[in-house]
């Protein structure tokens, strides 16, 4: 199935009757397939089958594929930065709230969760040099938990766990790219220890 063309990135939603299902519930079920099998090899009949939408529902509400795409991407990029708020509450010292970050990267990027991918990192690699969609919200996404990075680096310079002679901005952008390659390689078939051990490594970066 082609790739997406460019276009502009308007919402599918429109007002009128309350829709007839779970959209919370469907947009789920998208995002596993899309996770699984990327954009251009879902078709709309896997697509029926993980959402239980008949295909006349789903182009009446999404419009088309690339309009429930762009709503199960914003649905996981959502529910993927309140994970990482909820990591970094768990750490006391900024380093440690980095650690807990990174534990959760490895976990997401292990086992069967693994292989099923990140839809981020899936999109980046395949359309978002395609579609615009799809870029701007890769693009975001990539610099909220960059800003993110950064703050938090910023931090444990200040707090002292983190050496105050490092380049904040490069250490998040390097953060970063481990984070996203830890879900690129999960897709591969990486166990929990393999993920688990890359941790402590890119923690001592920041020393």
């Amino acid at each position: 199935m082609a790739t997406p063309a460019p276009s502009p990135d308007s919402s599918p939603r429109g007002r009128g009757r309350p829709r007839e299902f779970d959209e919370a519930t469907v947009l789920d079920g998208a995002v596993r397939i899309f996770r699984e099998r990327g954009y251009n090899a879902t078709s709309v009949a896997d697509l029926t089958r993980a959402t239980g939408l008949s295909a006349g529902i789903i182009y009446k509400a999404f419009k088309d594929k690339r309009g429930i795409f762009l709503a199960a991407l914003d649905r996981y990029v959502e529910e993927g930065d309140a994970l990482r708020r909820l990591a970094f509450r768990r750490g006391v010292r900024a380093r440690d709230k980095l650690g807990e970050l990174l534990a959760l990267y490895a976990a997401a990027a292990s086992g069967a969760e693994g292989i099923q991918g990140c839809l981020v990192a899936g999109s980046t690699v395949e359309l978002a040099t395609m579609d615009a969609g799809t870029a701007r919200r890769v693009k975001a996404a990539h610099a909220r938990t960059e800003q993110l990075l950064v703050r938090t680096i910023r931090e444990g310079q200040a707090d002292g766990s983190i050496d105050a002679s490092i380049d904040s901005g490069a250490a998040a952008r390097l953060m970063l790219c481990i984070l996203q390659s830890m879900r690129v390689i999960g897709k591969t078939g990486r166990s929990r220890g393999d993920m688990n051990s890359l941790v402590g490594l890119a923690l001592k970066v920041l020393d």
